[in-house]
């Protein structure tokens, strides 16, 4: 897939014409990364932005007796990063590569220029740093209120929603969505087995799959 085809299913860059795609992807520089690589150390230089083309990556905090915290897990299309579009601070998080993963990276100075003669596109990066707010408050609240099955079944709406239907194709171990939740993978499995045999969820070895978004949404204290 060229970086331009990459770049049409980014919503910042969607709207844009093929000729100005062109420009943008003449600017971005291509990178791959091996499975549990290091893309990003927290309190590295920023100064670009990463845009996911092939593979999955995390992005953790790393607490100091080395228990990870999972902020979020991308795919292709997916990108990290956009604050230091903005911003001349470090980065606030590690992100670390899934399985094998080839990214785009778009360096801040070739983005302001680009951006003098597309507005809009300064206009969307706003709206995805509110965006983002939104949901680390959403986060932080499901962590303080919500128990287990209802922070599970709050994260798997939120995957549904980001997949666009109610199947969710990224693969996610139980390990992960307990670093994802705060929790432990015995705790999530469990949970996990409840919603099954609750009929809210069915699981293959490659999806989750959402049967009742409304029982879900009621152990998540949210409105369908």
């Amino acid at each position: 897939m060229s970086a331009t085809d990459v770049l049409k299913k980014v919503p910042l860059f969607s709207d844009l014409s093929d000729g100005d795609l062109a420009g943008f992807a003449d600017v971005l520089r291509e990178r791959e990364y091996p499975k549990n690589s290091v893309i990003l150390f927290e309190d590295d230089p920023g100064d670009a932005l990463y845009i996911v083309s092939a593979g999955q990556v995390k992005v953790v905090l790393i607490g100091e007796d080395g228990r990870e915290v999972i902020l979020s897990v991308m795919g292709d299309g997916d990108f990290f990063g956009e604050m230091a579009l903005i911003d001349d601070e470090p980065r606030s998080a590690h992100v670390i590569a899934m399985k094998d993963s080839r990214l785009l990276v778009l360096r801040r100075d070739d983005f302001q220029a680009q951006v003098v003669g597309h507005p809009r596109i300064a206009l969307k990066l706003l709206k995805v740093l509110v965006q983002r707010l939104r949901q680390a408050d959403a986060k932080i609240g499901g962590l303080v209120l919500l128990d287990v099955n209802g922070r599970v079944a709050r994260l798997l709406l939120d995957l549904a929603d980001e997949s666009g239907g109610p199947r969710i194709t990224r693969r996610l171990t139980h390990h992960t969505i307990a670093q994802m939740i705060g929790s432990s993978r015995e705790t999530v499995s469990r949970a996990m087995r409840e919603l099954v045999e609750r009929g809210l969820i069915e699981t293959t070895r490659r999806e989750i799959s959402i049967k009742n978004r409304d029982g879900l949404a009621s152990l998540a204290g949210s409105r369908t």
